[in-house]
């Protein structure tokens, strides 16, 4: 069993590799240089977003979160205080000295 892609370049590597285009079909395609296709391949260099875009659109792929966003806190709403606080003042911190020994 192979991990899931985390990046999308990741991604597009993986789509090209298990897709059913050959890469010199998909450059065909594409209008990309064959050479630049397969540095991305490798991993030796990267993609411009144009060229990322008319790889990914080639192979149908498109692009999904994989976790659902989180909700954003609406502007100019004051978070809650916590619990215990309201209303008390905050202690000094103050130098304790040791006790005596021997009863004065």
């Amino acid at each position: 069993m192979s991990k899931q892609p985390t990046k999308p370049s990741d991604a597009l590597r993986h789509a090209i590799e298990a897709g059913e285009l050959s890469r010199y079909r998909i450059c065909k395609m594409t209008g990309i240089d064959p050479a630049t296709l397969s540095r991305f391949y490798h991993g030796q260099q990267g993609l411009s977003l144009e060229t990322f875009d008319k790889v990914a659109v080639t192979l149908g792929l498109e692009l999904r979160p994989v976790k659902p966003a989180r909700a954003k806190r609406k502007a100019g709403k004051a978070s809650k205080p916590k619990p215990g606080r309201k209303g008390k003042a905050k202690r000094k911190a103050t130098k304790r000295t040791p006790k005596r020994k021997g009863g004065k």
